[in-house]
C-alpha cells in the first residue's frame, strides 16, 4: 500500500530558520514601493503570527472566533494601526505597511483576526473623516487592541446596494435611535466599535445615509447580537448579525461632525477604493500560498514511479498559476502605488478586486488538484484555502458589481 502522505505543516510560506522560501516565479520580484522597514515588518508579523497565533488555529476554528488576548498582543508589538497618525497612537506609515501586514497574515495561514476589517478599513474611515475629539477618543484604544472594530452596511434584504439600506436612525434631543438589523458583519461577534450605516433622512437614497460610530454593550438596552454565523470557510473568524431596536446613539458619535449627517454615502465612496484592495493583499497572498504548498507538494509526492512535478501536465498547472500569480502580483502593486499618491479610482479598485479575487479562487482550485484526494481533506492547508477563497467574491461588493463599476467608465 502507497503510504499516505503526511500533511504539510500549516504555517506555509515553508519556514526555515524562520525566514520563508520565495515563491517560485516571484523570487527575483520586488515590490516597487518596498522598503527596508517593510521587511523589518514583515518579519515581525510573520513571527507573531506563526508563533501567537497559528499554534491554536485548531482550537480557534472550533470557537468560532479568535482570542482577544492575540488582539491585545498585536497591539502590544505595534502591529495595529499602522497606517494610523502617531498622535493617536498608531503606526505613522501608510497602506504600504498595512499591505505587508494582511500579506504576511495570509502566508502563514492565519485566518482568525479580522485585521483586513479592524486596521484595513475601520481606522481609516476614522482617520479620514473623524472629529478631533473621535479620532483621540476611538483610535488609540483600536491601535492598542482594546477595542476591536467593525464596519456594518449590509442587511437581511440587501447588500451591494448600499443606497437601499433600511437601518434608520432618528434623531432625538442629543441622541439618534436606531431601528434596524446588519448581517454577515465580520468581526461582529467581539466587536466592541462598529462603524454603522444608517439612514438619517429616509425621503432620500444615497443622500440620506450617514455614519454612526457606536461604541457597543451587550447590555445596552436596544441592541443585541444575533448568531455568530456558521460558514463554509473562514471558521475561525467571527462573522455575526447585529439588531438594534431603538438602540441610543450620541449624536456626537456622528462620524465626521454635525456638519457630516447625510455624508455616509460618500464616506464610504471614498473608502470602498481601499476595502477593494485589502480585498486585493489578501487574494494575491493566498495564490502564492497556494503556488507554494502545490510546487512543495509536487516534488516530495510520487506518482507512477517519479515524482508529480515529473510529469508533464502538473507541470504546466503549476506555469498557469505562478504566471497568473506574477500578473496579479504587479497589477496589486501598481494599484498600491496609485493608491498611496492619492489616484486610485473606483473603475481601477473594481478591477483589482475581480481579477484578483477570480484569480485567487482559480489558483487555489487548481493547485488544490494537484494534492488529488488529499486536498480534499481539511488537515491540508489547501483545502481550508479553498473554503475560504470563495467569499473573495462576494463581500466587498460582489464581483457582479464590479463589472457594473468597471462598465460605467468605459
Amino acid at each position: 500500500m502507497t503510504p499516505i502522505p503526511r500533511p504539510l505543516v500549516d504555517t506555509a510560506p515553508i519556514v526555515i530558520e524562520g525566514m520563508s522560501m520565495p515563491t517560485p516565479g516571484l523570487d527575483a520580484y520586488a515590490e516597487p514601493w518596498r522598503k527596508p522597514e517593510h521587511d523589518d515588518l514583515a518579519e515581525m508579523a510573520r513571527t507573531f503570527f506563526l508563533k501567537e497565533v497559528v499554534p491554536h488555529a485548531a482550537r480557534l476554528e472550533q470557537q468560532g472566533h479568535p482570542d482577544r488576548e492575540h488582539y491585545l498582543k498585536a497591539g502590544e508589538l505595534g502591529l495595529l494601526g499602522l497606517s494610523v497618525p502617531e498622535e493617536y497612537g498608531g503606526g505613522g506609515g501608510d497602506f504600504t505597511h498595512e499591505a505587508v501586514l494582511l500579506h504576511e497574515q495570509t502566508q502563514t495561514g492565519e485566518g482568525s483576526l479580522g485585521l483586513a476589517v479592524h486596521s484595513g478599513i475601520v481606522t481609516g474611515y476614522l482617520a479620514a473623516y473623524g472629529t478631533e475629539e473621535q479620532k483621540r477618543r476611538w483610535l488609540p484604544k483600536l491601535c492598542s487592541g482594546e477595542m476591536i472594530g467593525a464596519i456594518g452596511m449590509t442587511e437581511p434584504d440587501g447588500g451591494s446596494d448600499v443606497q437601499a439600506i433600511r437601518t434608520r436612525a432618528v434623531r432625538t434631543g442629543d441622541d439618534f435611535l436606531v431601528t434596524g438589523s446588519k448581517t454577515f458583519i465580520t468581526n461582529g461577534y467581539l466587536a466592541d466599535l462598529l462603524i454603522l450605516a444608517v439612514k438619517t433622512d429616509q425621503s432620500a437614497k444615497a443622500h440620506g445615509i450617514s455614519l454612526l460610530v457606536c461604541e457597543l454593550d451587550d447590555a445596552a438596552p436596544g441592541f443585541r447580537r444575533g448568531r455568530n454565523l456558521e460558514k463554509i470557510g473562514l471558521h475561525a473568524n467571527d462573522t455575526a448579525e447585529l439588531f438594534f431596536d431603538e438602540f441610543r446613539v450620541p449624536a456626537g458619535n456622528l462620524l465626521g461632525g454635525p456638519d457630516a449627517e447625510n455624508t455616509g454615502f460618500y464616506q464610504l465612496m471614498q473608502q470602498l477604493p481601499q476595502e477593494r484592495l485589502v480585498i486585493g493583499v489578501g487574494a494575491v497572498g493566498a495564490m502564492q500560498r497556494a503556488v507554494e504548498l502545490a510546487t512543495a507538494y509536487a516534488k516530495e509526492r510520487t506518482a507512477f514511479g517519479k515524482p508529480l512535478i515529473g510529469h508533464q501536465n502538473t507541470r504546466m498547472v503549476l506555469a498557469d498559476c505562478v504566471t497568473r500569480t506574477r500578473v496579479s502580483r504587479v497589477f496589486l502593486d501598481d494599484c498600491i502605488v496609485r493608491h498611496a499618491r492619492g489616484e486610485l479610482d473606483v473603475a481601477t479598485a473594481a478591477m483589482a478586486k475581480l481579477y484578483l479575487t477570480e484569480g485567487q479562487c482559480e489558483v487555489v482550485d487548481r493547485c488544490l488538484q494537484i494534492f488529488g484526494g488529499y486536498g480534499y481533506t481539511t488537515e491540508y492547508p489547501i483545502a481550508r484555502m479553498y473554503a475560504d477563497a470563495r467569499v473573495q467574491k462576494i463581500y466587498g461588493g460582489t464581483n457582479e458589481i464590479m463589472k457594473e463599476l468597471i462598465a460605467r467608465a468605459l
